[in-house]
């Protein structure tokens, strides 16, 4: 067991107990067993990535000059902004996310990974299942939900590939070894576990067994916020509990706090995403309900909030040489950022101007990108190395990529939370015509776009640099890629 991965029980054993050599061997006989699942996971997440930041560029131009190839059907902006919605939900986030959860998974059941087949039939039928849902989609065969437009035929074929991943989370756990179960490890099987009940609830009542009327659009807020919970939400607070605390070598500040941040967690964010639909045609306890759960995620937040950074406490100088540490602390901030948005834009009086605005955008853009990528980012920096038997070759690229996509999404947010707010307000006032509320918020579309370019950047360097480790054009080096020398001799003893 390695010092840094945290029981939800008192360890029976000192958390300072050196690594042996036979640790050493058993992790790398795990990380060799883990190397083409996982790799192939992220191989096919970082095309993905690419494809939609494509995309995305071409739906935030759409926006404010909307007659750029309206002739051609395939690239009208209701089909393309879908498709990159999707190919990003799906194709990057859900692939690079199963990807470091099975890393996880087997090092944390300490044992090497059983059953390869199914995890590499998985990402095949998954790849597959997206590829075509893309194209149902602009091909105009979508179903119109937000997060669901894929048609039932990818849908299937995307259930098919999960089942077969969640059939191996379930066969590693039941032969890990030892008997104690990490934090990490509940948020995984807990992700694993909520998507296909979240993914099969929402295919039954929209398309198998349809409910009737209003109650579809409950269901798809319902759905989507969920998603963003229950399964990105999930894997990405898992991760960063299992890294934050392994980069710098000591254990998580409290397993008390992390024992309420999960079950709290799991509590209020399955009851929210009706939040969504105020002042809509919906019995009111619904809409109340969920708002006041909305709220009281507050709680797992300050949990899991005051956890990161009392394990943090005396280390945020690491932050300065650790791509891992610093991608990952960013997007444990950013979690409680989004978490707050959620809060205050679920509130009666905020909801009235700002929905239907660009602020739902920056608020998802918040948790799936802020949040959750720059959260897998970290997990990417500290297992591809480990995975390859390389380094990562330059430190300037990994900078560049953090700050490209810090000023990225930070520029973005803003852009949309500032433009939204202003729409809002203007379609409230009765002497504005529609047509000129929207008008106003063209300024700040313009600025989405250029915060995509560095979006962009950030993402075509980041596939450049992993490429080079794919191929074996890393450093052959037993020390880390460090983003600034070190001062202090030993001051990087755990990285």
């Amino acid at each position: 067991m390695d010092a840094t991965e945290i029981p939800l029980k008192a360890p029976s054993v000192p958390t300072d107990v050196p690594t042996t050599d036979v640790e050493q061997v058993e992790r790398a006989l795990i990380d060799a067993s883990t190397r083409v699942p996982v790799l192939m996971f992220y191989t096919s997440a970082m095309a993905w990535l690419l494809i939609g930041t494509l995309l995305a560029g071409f739906v935030s131009f759409k926006l404010h000059t909307p007659d750029v190839f309206s002739g051609i059907s395939f690239l009208t902006w209701g089909r393309v902004r879908p498709a990159h919605m999707n190919v990003m939900v799906y194709g990057w986030a859900s692939m690079a996310g199963m990807g470091t959860a099975i890393w996880l998974m087997a090092r944390l059941c300490r044992t090497v990974l059983r059953h390869p087949l199914l995890l590499v039939a998985g990402a095949g039928f998954w790849n597959l299942g997206v590829l075509l849902g893309v194209g149902g989609i602009l091909a105009g065969d979508s179903t119109g939900y937000q997060w669901l437009e894929f048609p039932r035929y990818a849908a299937i074929i995307l259930f098919v590939a999960y089942t077969l991943v969640i059939s191996w989370a379930v066969l590693m756990f039941r032969f890990r070894r030892g008997d104690q179960i990490y934090i990490t490890q509940w948020y995984l099987l807990g992700a694993f576990l909520w998507f296909p009940w979240v993914y099969a609830a929402a295919q039954l009542m929209l398309f198998v067994v349809p409910v009737q009327g209003v109650l579809q659009e409950a269901v798809g807020w319902w759905y989507a916020n969920n998603l963003l919970f229950l399964w990105f939400g999930a894997i990405g607070l898992g991760t960063a509990y299992y890294m934050i605390p392994k980069v710098i070598g000591r254990p998580v500040y409290s397993y008390h706090l992390a024992t309420i941040g999960f079950w709290t967690f799991a509590l209020f964010s399955s009851w929210t995403g009706m939040q969504r639909l105020v002042d809509g045609p919906f019995p009111a306890w619904m809409i109340t309900a969920s708002i006041a759960a909305t709220i009281l995620t507050i709680i797992p937040v300050a949990t899991v909030g005051l956890n990161h950074h009392m394990t943090m406490q005396g280390y945020f100088p690491l932050l300065r040489y650790s791509p891992t540490l610093r991608f990952t602390v960013f997007g444990a901030i950013s979690y409680t950022v989004f978490s707050i948005v959620g809060v205050l834009i679920s509130l009666r009086s905020v909801a009235r101007y700002v929905n239907f605005t660009q602020v739902s955008v920056a608020y998802s853009h918040l948790g799936l990108y802020a949040f959750f990528t720059m959260v897998i980012f970290g997990s990417m920096y500290y297992i591809v190395p480990r995975l390859v038997g390389r380094e990562w070759r330059y430190a300037s690229l990994i900078k560049l990529h953090f700050w490209a996509s810090v000023y990225g999404i930070g520029l973005m947010t803003l852009m949309l939370l500032a433009g939204g707010f202003l729409q809002g307000a203007n379609m409230d006032n009765p002497s504005l015509a529609f047509s000129e509320s929207t008008e106003t918020v063209l300024a700040y579309l313009r600025g989405r776009s250029l915060s995509g370019l560095l979006l962009t950047v950030s993402h075509f360097i980041f596939a450049f640099h992993f490429g080079l480790m794919l191929f074996g054009l890393g450093r052959t080096s037993s020390v880390p890629t460090f983003l600034n020398p070190v001062e202090a001799e030993g001051s990087e003893a755990h990285l």
